[in-house]
């Protein structure tokens, strides 16, 4: 059963307009509702940063380590940026201690494949060369952004990479409903709908991504020994349920240390958008104690 403060939330929302989806409106409507920044969780410091072309924003509690995790939003690839996901990385660094630095990829469709994945990767390198450990952490898209990442330094042997944080990842952009149960049972009434997931990622694709491609959808990589130990969190109602499932089962199977939670009661997004429940905060505090111990 859906949170009941989720179902809430979205029995209130307005339906969506007819038509084809349209970045720029949708974009500015998820900017109108980014708090003020004196309405925003606080952090010790918060800074604005370029790192080799590309932007990014840097969050440090009062107790920082010497580990940076470097964050990737979600979005379907067209949607997202540093304010509408501010929160999440300021959560982060309060409940790590670990330096976030949360990536401003370029998007689709104004940017073809693979803009963003390059962007997020010259952060990564960045981060290795700073010192510390590594980790990557990513919602939804994000978390595609991380799987490929991971494995990417993995093959590069860049070791500094120890830790990856998969939020309800989207793993499989080859969509077949016949492939995973949750595309059918949690198809509808819990926000992200199965029939959304072919427009939404059709910017992606369209922009050049192959779906056959293990850096679009990391869950057709063959061999996923090697890779860095992770988190992945998945929601009890979101269609994309079932593949990241799979993807921890087979990371396991790897001999990879794999931390796998299932979040009844929520929804795709509850990180990012109910993260304030009570029943769903934890996931910080889990990210820290995979992080930290």
């Amino acid at each position: 059963m859906i949170h009941p403060q989720i179902a809430e939330v979205l029995a209130s929302l307005p339906a969506p307009p007819p038509g084809p989806l349209d970045p720029v409106a949708m974009r500015a409507g998820e900017a109108a509702q980014v708090p003020a920044p004196a309405d925003r969780i606080p952090v010790a410091s918060v800074e604005d940063a370029d790192v080799d072309g590309v932007p990014v924003r840097v969050y440090r509690s009062d107790a920082v380590s010497d580990g940076t995790l470097v964050y990737f939003h979600g979005g379907a690839f067209f949607l997202g940026s540093l304010d509408t996901h501010d929160h999440v990385a300021r959560a982060l660094a309060n409940a790590t201690d670990w330096t976030v630095v949360s990536v401003d990829y370029r998007l689709a469709p104004e940017h073809t494949f693979p803009a963003g994945l390059d962007d997020c990767w010259t952060v990564v390198r960045w981060a290795a060369g700073q010192g510390g450990p590594v980790a990557l952490a990513g919602d939804s898209s994000g978390g595609t952004f991380v799987a490929a990442l991971a494995a990417r330094a993995a093959d590069e042997g860049l070791d500094a990479v120890t830790h990856q944080v998969l939020y309800y990842p989207s793993l499989d952009l080859d969509f077949d409903t016949t492939r995973y149960e949750s595309l059918r049972t949690e198809a509808t009434g819990y926000g992200l709908e199965t029939a959304g997931l072919a427009p939404f990622n059709a910017f992606y694709l369209d922009s050049g991504a192959d779906p056959d491609d293990p850096r679009v959808s990391p869950i057709k990589r063959a061999d996923l020994t090697g890779l860095p130990p992770a988190l992945v969190v998945t929601a009890e109602h979101d269609p994309l349920r079932d593949e990241g499932e799979l993807y921890a089962r087979r990371l396991a199977e790897a001999g990879v240390p794999v931390t796998h939670t299932r979040y009844e009661g929520a929804n795709h997004g509850f990180v990012a958008n109910f993260g304030w429940i009570g029943d769903f905060a934890r996931v910080f505090d889990q990210t820290a104690a995979f992080l930290n111990r």
